[in-house]
């Protein structure tokens, strides 16, 4: 079991910037991929960021990319998400996810075995 704690969400203007924080229980968090999922009122839970177990392999989703960073410090249990030129739309509650699959731009949500409770992010004008 892997538990999952989010950090770091809030409220921001738009073109502002936040950084999420997702702690892990688990020592060997290292053996697990972690991910970024976001969802916002009416929607479906949306990809946002994949990292691999070594912190290498990164994949981001296309409404993000180029303004988030997805990244992990193994040796703190913690997978880091670094947002950027925030906009209106990048209001959602995000979510951090593990995974034990290996490390494949893994998009859906039934991909990951483990979830955090969420973290509010809103954007405003």
């Amino acid at each position: 079991q892997v538990q999952l704690v989010e950090s770091g969400g809030g409220l921001v203007q738009a073109g502002g910037s936040l950084r999420l924080s997702c702690a892990a229980s688990r020592r060997s968090f290292s053996d697990y991929l972690g991910g970024w999922f976001r969802q916002a009122p009416g929607k479906e839970r949306e990809f946002v960021a994949e990292i691999g177990r070594n912190g290498i392999l990164k994949y981001y989703g296309d409404d993000v990319k180029g303004r988030f960073t997805i990244s992990r410090d193994n040796a703190k249990n913690t997978v880091y998400l670094q947002m950027n030129s925030l906009k209106l739309e990048d209001t959602a509650v995000y979510y951090c996810a593990a995974s034990i699959r290996s490390a494949s731009r893994r998009t859906r949500p039934d991909e990951y075995d483990y979830w955090g409770q969420g973290t509010q992010v809103t954007v405003s004008s």
